[in-house]
């Protein structure tokens, strides 16, 4: 059974968009599975840098009233527009962390940028949460993705995008937040994920 731990995230992160907006940027879209949540209520540009995903994420459309723009571009060597809502799901640990800086530039005024990023535990905290209470949530979520796939038709296609492991600490994302991103927000999650939160003034 096809399974993305991301998907799990994807109400929390749908909890974030900013009430007033209507255009998002979503980086390292992969085959667009958030894109085309997004895309229920914003007008949406999804961009990877993987011709196959991107490909496969044009094959499956848009649900909502506007096509998505799907862009095979890579986020550090293209032009950003000005959007309400960035996210960056599961993708960030392929680019140096310091492109944040970027995607904040990015974001209109009251704008969110949301990441969804991987890092290695560090402290006890984070093995206790990931290995103590990741194995039975991970079945839980399974089975909620494994209900949602039936009831909606299917799971989408699996394509094979470059994998890379996670290379910092949480420890270092907090560090580097601080100072790119001031006033921000990050939170550990289960399945050696953590939530970095930041709006724009």
């Amino acid at each position: 059974m096809p399974f993305n731990h991301n998907h799990h995230y994807h109400p929390l992160l749908l909890r974030h968009v900013p009430e007033s907006a209507r255009t998002a940027l979503d980086v390292g879209c992969g085959t667009g599975a958030f894109a085309r949540k997004l895309a229920a209520g914003l007008r949406v540009e999804a961009m990877d840098r993987d011709a196959e995903v991107i490909e496969a994420a044009r094959a499956l459309g848009s649900p909502g009233p506007r096509e998505i723009t799907y862009r095979h571009e890579d986020v550090l060597e293209t032009r950003l527009a000005t959007y309400d809502f960035i996210s960056c799901l599961a993708s960030l640990h392929h680019v140096p962390f310091e492109t944040v800086g970027l995607l904040r530039k990015a974001l209109a005024p009251g704008g969110v940028l949301a990441i969804l990023g991987l890092a290695k535990p560090r402290s006890a905290a984070d093995w206790a949460k990931w290995l103590v209470m990741s194995p039975p949530l991970n079945l839980a979520a399974r089975l909620v993705v494994h209900l949602g796939e039936w009831l909606n038709g299917g799971p989408d296609p699996v394509v094979a995008a470059p994998v890379r492991d996670e290379t910092m600490t949480m420890t270092q994302v907090r560090r580097q937040s601080d100072v790119l991103l001031p006033g921000h927000t990050v939170r550990p999650l289960l399945f050696w994920r953590y939530l970095v939160v930041y709006r724009a003034s």
